[in-house]
């Protein structure tokens, strides 16, 4: 060979031996055919895909908030982590009737898999197409507003005389309501019962948080969290005890705090209660007693949090974890008192 091409094809092949050590450290030690097999593996994986190290070493609380960009249906539909895609819009719908409002079935999911579903893996893999249109609220009908009125919506007293059976809550003629009939708004929804199957529930609630609520148990629904029962409290005669004794959600129902005088954010529609026997109310220290007061009776087993049993809702919970991302805030992080069961949203 001619020794003018000695020196140049020497510079050449150390060249190369350098690069080859380059790529090999900047690829922990893998040549670049083992690094493009190991990572051409999974073509479609993306960050939300991928736990970090950082999540795995994080405390309870920060590791769920961390899960909720992989578990894409614990999210809610429009909160601020979902996109523009997401149906927060709802549409009128005839067969409803005037003035009902449903999750609008053009960005719900398609029936061609789990998916589709809004663009977001679901945790059962379950499509949802074909209930989205259970999931809707209207106006208070004459029926259902005959249905409330003088058990969880109250009469005045005048009123009362002309009722066809005795109310059970009444309130003295100069009293002002805090709310109208035109002010709440009857959901209609499905659920799954602890028994796996699904069931028709319905909500009243103020107009105000009816969307948030319809999109919250959409997205419940979508992953089989168990409620018992969904049923108005007028089923129970008003009577909050024995419904949270049936371990019924319930929202709507003009009363006053527990113990207090003082108007509950029920009396507004803008509270809900969520498995309550489970879930229970609790009031340290009642009336500087030193008294533990914990409601419903029976339920007191179920105020030790640390214990682990079925249906509790904690800050790791779905429920807690939706209705936080619409802005609710949740009765079990209070002070002087723990209400597990409960949320409420402060509205304009």
């Amino acid at each position: 060979m001619n020794n003018k091409w000695i020196k140049p094809l020497c510079g050449l092949v150390i060249l190369i031996l350098a690069c080859s050590s380059l790529v090999r450290i900047f690829t922990a030690g893998e040549t670049l055919s083992e690094y493009a097999d190991k990572n051409l593996a999974t073509p479609q994986s993306g960050p939300e895909d991928a736990v970090s190290s950082e999540e795995e070493n994080a405390s309870p609380s920060e590791s769920s908030t961390a899960r909720e960009g992989t578990l894409k249906h614990d999210l809610p539909h429009g909160s601020s982590d979902i996109s523009d895609e997401s149906p927060r819009t709802a549409t009128l719908t005839a067969a409803y009737g005037a003035g009902a409002v449903l999750l609008c079935p053009d960005s719900l999911p398609a029936a061609s898999g789990p998916e589709t579903s809004s663009g977001m893996d679901g945790l059962n893999g379950t499509p949802a197409s074909g209930y989205e249109k259970e999931f809707f609220y209207e106006p208070l009908s004459e029926d259902t507003i005959a249905r409330i009125t003088g058990i969880s919506y109250p009469v005045s007293e005048e009123a009362a005389a002309g009722l066809p059976s005795a109310p059970v809550n009444t309130v003295p003629d100069t009293d002002s309501l805090a709310v109208s009939y035109d002010d709440l708004r009857h959901l209609s929804l499905l659920y799954y019962d602890f028994e796996g199957e699904i069931q028709t529930g319905e909500l009243i609630c103020n107009k105000k948080i009816a969307q948030d609520l319809l999109e919250i148990f959409y997205e419940l629904f979508l992953n089989e969290y168990r409620i018992e029962k969904i049923r108005l409290i007028d089923e129970y005669g008003g009577d909050d005890t024995a419904s949270m004794l049936d371990n019924n959600t319930s929202c709507f129902n003009y009363r006053l705090v527990d113990g207090t005088d003082s108007l509950s954010k029920h009396a507004l529609g803008c509270a809900i209660d969520i498995n309550p026997f489970y879930n229970p109310y609790v009031v340290f220290n009642r009336n500087g007693s030193g008294e533990t007061y914990i409601s419903p009776a029976g339920s007191e087993i179920y105020a030790d949090r640390s214990r682990d049993f079925p249906y509790k809702i904690d800050e790791n919970d779905l429920c807690y974890r939706l209705f936080t991302a619409h802005g609710f805030t949740w009765g079990g992080n209070w002070n002087s008192s723990k209400d597990y069961q409960h949320f409420q949203k402060v509205v304009g």
